[in-house]
């Protein structure tokens, strides 16, 4: 039998044994080298190889209960793909510097499990939507003008005009919706917030629904589903994600998420030892109070208009407050999706806009969505590295994605 991969695992023992665990995409596998067994040329082989020596090893495969995975290779020839340098990863190391070799960290178990997670959320997300009749659109990564608005975005030169990195792919996927009703984009978001929390990125990748003929109530359960639907799909299926990466296995979402007017959800901070006043958004600490009480996702909907994107519909039962919602995670994970019911009106849009001092101009083809057959509609954003985060209970964003992008770093 032939196994290729890399030597995750090199211990010589005494002087006629070599122990080696081979990794690959698939499984870990124990194989051992008795000099007695093998050629001198395969003997001096096996005890030149490092961690990370990439290898082809032919052998015979035993059962053998004290191996990883009950079978053990008794290796008879080796082939050194490539044998490399000591490899400068070996124990108790800081995170500054697991940071600094990212590139060759990704090799480790944690990093390959939880980029392994982050696969199969993608590919769940995309199923659920499927499901539901929605199509995958490409938006567009510059723009002359935010989604959010506001001073977290990366301005930059396009060829002598200013334009930006995109905060949201909300308002190109609102111009779908009136071909195709039901879409989404999975697409890089750039905010530049100077943040240094656990729950922060630069550069992350944001899922974008819009639907048509879509109301508040209909988006918030359509969110609910899809979160259920993934972090279900996740817990059944991938076990031995959660085994590998040493967590517990987390119960399946089954209860109604709770949907807390934000007055009320003021209220439960202040109880829980806060002191927010009406007006305020949720910072981390805040998130933290309130969520003490849940084990779940909680909406928390009808924030004030003023603390709000331009775009969010005022709740016509309750004036002064937007038919809003964010969905907060439990476990100190914090907002996961932000979603609303879109302004469809024209005028009340152009008056939204007006009341933050926007420049109209930069959003014209925006506002002819209003002008042309325009209806109701609704919308979420889902931080796709939060809610890994939350799936997996991990303590750090940056542990989601590949290459993390936080305010002191962008290497490599």
């Amino acid at each position: 039998m032939k196994i290729r991969g890399w030597v995750y695992r090199h211990r010589i023992l005494g002087n006629d044994k070599v122990f080696l665990i081979i990794r690959n995409v698939k499984e870990k596998i124990q194989a051992v080298v008795k000099q007695n067994d093998v050629s001198k040329e395969v003997w001096d082989k096996a005890i030149s190889l490092y961690n990370e020596s990439a290898v082809e090893l032919e052998g015979e495969l035993i059962a053998d209960k004290r191996a990883p995975g009950g079978r053990e290779l008794h290796v008879k020839n080796i082939h050194i793909i490539t044998r490399g340098e000591p490899f400068p990863i070996q124990k108790d190391f800081s995170e500054s510097f697991l940071l600094d070799v990212r590139h060759l960290w990704l090799r480790s178990t944690k990093m390959a499990n939880i980029m392994k997670a982050r696969h199969y959320v993608l590919t769940y997300l995309r199923e659920f939507l499927n499901k539901n009749e929605f199509f995958e659109i490409s938006p567009p990564l510059l723009t002359v003008a935010g989604a959010e608005g506001g001073a977290d975005m990366f301005e930059t030169n396009y060829f002598g005009q200013k334009a930006y990195l995109t905060q949201s792919s909300q308002l190109y996927a609102e111009v779908m919706i009136y071909s195709l009703e039901r879409v989404y984009t999975l697409a890089p978001t750039f905010r530049a917030e100077k943040s240094r929390t656990t729950k922060h990125l630069n550069e992350f990748w944001m899922l974008e629904p819009e639907m048509a003929f879509f109301d508040h109530k209909m988006n918030m359960d359509i969110q609910e589903e899809m979160v259920k639907y993934v972090f279900n799909k996740m817990i059944e299926e991938h076990k031995d994600i959660y085994k590998n990466l040493r967590k517990e296995i987390p119960k399946a979402l089954e209860d109604k998420f709770p949907r807390i007017d934000y007055e009320e959800a003021i209220n439960i901070v202040n109880e829980n030892g806060g002191k927010m006043e009406y007006g305020e958004d949720f910072g981390v600490d805040e998130e933290k109070l309130f969520m003490k009480s849940f084990e779940t996702p909680v909406f928390i909907t009808n924030f004030p208009l003023e603390i709000k994107a331009f775009y969010m519909r005022e709740d016509p039962n309750k004036k002064g407050t937007a038919l809003c919602d964010d969905l907060i995670a439990p476990f100190g994970h914090g907002e996961i999706i932000g979603g609303s019911e879109r302004i469809w009106d024209y005028e009340e849009l152009v008056d939204r806009m007006r009341a933050q001092h926007m420049d109209i101009k930069s959003y014209d083809w925006y506002l002819d969505l209003r002008r042309y057959g325009s209806i109701p509609h609704s919308g979420f954003g889902l931080g796709i590295e939060r809610f890994i985060k939350y799936i997996l209970n991990l303590e750090h964003i940056r542990d989601t994605i590949p290459f993390p992008r936080t305010i002191n770093r962008i290497k490599p």
